[in-house]
């Protein structure tokens, strides 16, 4: 919710029924939040609320915050949407008001908000059909994207990140524990989307771009741009950004980067025909890696080998030979790819 609206939102804590009234009808929330001169939140009043006093005889004069919650549930500025929405689930509520360190309003999260805006029409594919051998004994029994990281796992934090920026339609492509997989998700509902599967042959495993020959079995209609990612990513990123950048700019297909630095543990020699011209004490090297998440153009796919195993990478590399144009675009926030136990160490320890 923008500053404006927040402030379309609230009213002074000496307010009216009538003029909380006001408030949320103008707001076009179900909430209106009584504030002091500072913004410091005293109070917080549905309509619910002022519908009940209203037929209890109450007069529209009367002051709003005697009907108000004098103590409504809050979270601190920055929380996750998953955890607001983990916040609404759990108490029944539509609305959570955003406060920092001092008890100063900084923001209101509605459902609405949590669980996306305007909803796009892209499809968004994510790949969950790996064994994560490099899990050990981790990921004997329970699928990769099924570890737990902060009390919700890895497959959950990405499809409400999906939800949140407004992709509703959502295939998980399986393979490994696949009936783990589906029975967690199932059919999507209590996220906010619609969840279908692409289920892979056990015997023959397609790869990370294999599946998506599946996709294009099951949707021959598809027009709009396919978000393709790993099942197996802790990152935030704005899912509607990267598909507006990708159509912007005319590509068969970006990919998300990721700026990752090396320092190598030696002093390096630089020379030329023998002849020294210095020496770098034990350089950073940084370089752009690939993030595992992708915008794809729906005729791309028909590129890809039918019944045998097939990489994004590799996807990349057919398109680059036809001579598309290919684009990177980069992920800022935190990212972590989720495929050692200190990787999901690291995750859990991160949230």
């Amino acid at each position: 919710m923008t500053s404006r609206d927040l402030r379309a939102g609230c009213a002074p804590r000496a307010a009216s029924i009538r003029d909380a009234l006001i408030v949320i009808d103008r707001s076009a929330t179900s909430v209106c939040l009584l504030v002091d001169e500072e913004d410091r939140l005293f109070g917080l009043v549905t309509d619910g609320d002022l519908r009940r006093a209203l037929l209890r005889g109450v007069g529209l004069d009367a002051p709003a915050l005697e009907h108000a919650t004098t103590s409504p549930h809050v979270v601190e500025s920055g929380t996750s949407r998953a955890a607001v929405l983990d916040l609404m689930s759990a108490l029944r509520i539509s609305a959570v008001p955003e406060v920092d360190a001092d008890g100063v309003l900084v923001g209101l999260h509605t459902l609405s908000d949590v669980v996306g805006a305007d909803a796009l029409p892209n499809v968004a594919v994510i790949m969950a059909g790996g064994r994560g051998t490099r899990l050990g004994e981790l990921t004997k029994n329970t699928p990769k994207p099924l570890m737990t990281v902060a009390g919700r796992t890895i497959l959950e934090w990405i499809v409400l990140g999906l939800v949140g920026d407004g992709i509703r339609d959502i295939y998980v492509s399986v393979n490994y524990l696949a009936e783990q997989i589906e029975e967690h998700l199932r059919d999507g509902s209590r996220l906010g989307c619609t969840v279908r599967y692409l289920r892979e042959d056990p015997e023959r495993p397609l790869g990370t771009a294999g599946s998506l020959t599946l996709l294009r079995q099951e949707r021959p209609d598809l027009d709009h741009p396919v978000l393709v990612m790993n099942g197996d990513l802790m990152v935030q990123f704005d899912a509607a950004k990267l598909l507006d950048v990708h159509q912007r700019s005319h590509a068969v297909l970006t990919v998300a980067t990721r700026s990752y630095q090396h320092e190598v543990p030696f002093g390096v020699v630089e020379s030329e025909d023998g002849r020294v011209s210095g020496i770098v004490e034990k350089p950073t090297l940084n370089f752009d890696i690939n993030a595992a998440v992708y915008a794809v153009e729906p005729r791309a796919l028909e590129w890809l080998p039918e019944g045998r195993a097939s990489t994004m990478p590799g996807l990349v590399e057919t398109c680059l030979e036809r001579d598309e144009v290919v684009t990177a675009w980069p992920i800022r926030s935190d990212w972590i790819d989720v495929g050692t136990p200190e990787d999901l160490a690291r995750a859990k320890g991160h949230l």
